[in-house]
């Protein structure tokens, strides 16, 4: 029953893939295409705005692992993302001209800088991620909920300011500060070189990066690590008694998740076609946040609703609605200035009415429910 639950959720993103990847590389430039549709297509679904979700749905699934698997909450992952996209700064663009390294680069040799092959620097970004996601889980092993959030958000702001501010480390120039770096490499497809604006091979790579963490999490999920991180989430208590060796497997939730974090920090610097210090702020964190719980915390396909739903209502469903609207009845409303009260009330419905998400794991829907019926008894036999 799961395997086909799963079957008819892999095909259904497959056709959706596909026809995406039909309209933005054929039919967009088609010249013969009606001024209507390409109209409607670059307002309320443009390919910047599509390509930007997929990141998003990278780094939810990761924080999934964190929060969804593994029950930790995580209030700083905006710092993976962050750590991420300076990888592919320093390793895909000029800005350390004083070095002349190539490993397998889509630039000319003579090109100042460090140019590595942009797959390359997603398994750096992800492992260099991992590492860092090591680094904080140490100290948060004996932390439980309040604790637990406070030490990662302090972890997600610091890092950001260090690059903030790392334009000048000692005399180093770490991160450019907030003029950030830009003109990253393009990447290397066989014979092909992918641009900033080649926005349908990008959809492509991106879809593949998040089919990867889709795959990751799911036989994570079923093996022997994913049965333990449960067993975490549900009772801490109880899996140490069980044999479950706490330190190894919370350690190990935090360096996959981070490693998400990571493929999704190189891939939108590929994106922006630049690494910019002011873009990676706790709302971030929040936001990935958001997407797990309105998706379903623990499942999979639900996470990745939730990334789509909200990025796509964030970058581009508010103001275009704001634009249709005050076009039509000739206001000046700013609706996108609304994007947090509207994602504050839909979680605060949720939390009432929907706990487990919009798509829920059948284990955390039994847990948050497992009181319903006993109340529904016991009110029946009071009437």
């Amino acid at each position: 029953m799961a395997r086909s639950s799963q079957r008819k959720w892999v095909t259904g993103y497959l056709i959706a893939v596909a026809a995406i990847f039909i309209i933005y590389q054929f039919l967009f430039p088609w010249e013969g295409l009606p001024i209507g549709i390409y109209d409607f297509l670059q307002l309320w679904l443009p390919p910047t705005a599509v390509n930007e979700s997929l990141v998003y749905v990278i780094c939810a699934l990761g924080l999934n692992i964190v929060v969804g698997y593994a029950g930790l909450l995580d209030l700083g992952y905006v710092a993976f993302w962050a750590i991420g996209g300076y990888c592919a700064g320093w390793f895909m663009s000029e800005f350390f001209y004083q070095i002349n390294l190539h490993f397998f680069g889509s630039v000319a040799r003579t090109a100042p800088g460090i140019h590595v092959n942009f797959w390359g620097v997603l398994l750096i970004g992800g492992l260099v991620c991992a590492f860092f996601g090591i680094l904080i889980g140490g100290p948060t092993l004996r932390l439980k909920s309040d604790y637990l959030a406070i030490v990662t958000l302090g972890f997600g702001e610091i890092i950001p300011q260090v690059f903030f501010n790392g334009d000048n480390i000692a005399g180093f120039n770490l991160s450019n500060g907030t003029k950030g770096i830009t003109i990253l490499d393009p990447i290397p497809v066989g014979a092909k070189n992918i641009g900033p604006f080649d926005f349908g091979y990008k959809f492509i790579i991106f879809v593949l990066l998040a089919a990867l963490m889709v795959f990751i999490s799911l036989r994570l999920r079923k093996g022997k690590l994913g049965r333990a991180w449960l067993a975490i989430r549900e009772d801490e208590l109880a899996a140490s008694m069980m044999g479950v060796p706490l330190m190894q497997t919370k350690l190990s939730a935090y360096a996959v998740g981070a490693f998400a974090g990571g493929l999704g920090g190189v891939a939108f610097a590929t994106h922006v076609d630049g690494v910019y210090a002011e873009r990676f702020n706790f709302s971030i964190s929040i936001f990935l946040l958001a997407m797990v719980v309105l998706g379903g915390m623990g499942n999979v396909w639900g996470v990745i609703i939730g990334a789509l739903l909200l990025s796509w209502i964030n970058s581009t469903g508010l103001p275009a609605f704001g634009t249709t609207f005050n076009d039509k009845f000739g206001t000046s409303i700013n609706f996108p200035s609304f994007t947090f009260l509207l994602f504050g009330l839909v979680l605060i419905l949720m939390m009432l009415y929907k706990r487990e998400g919009l798509i829920p794991e059948s284990r955390l829907r039994l847990i948050l429910h497992e009181g319903d019926a006993e109340e529904d008894l016991t009110s029946k036999e009071s009437k």
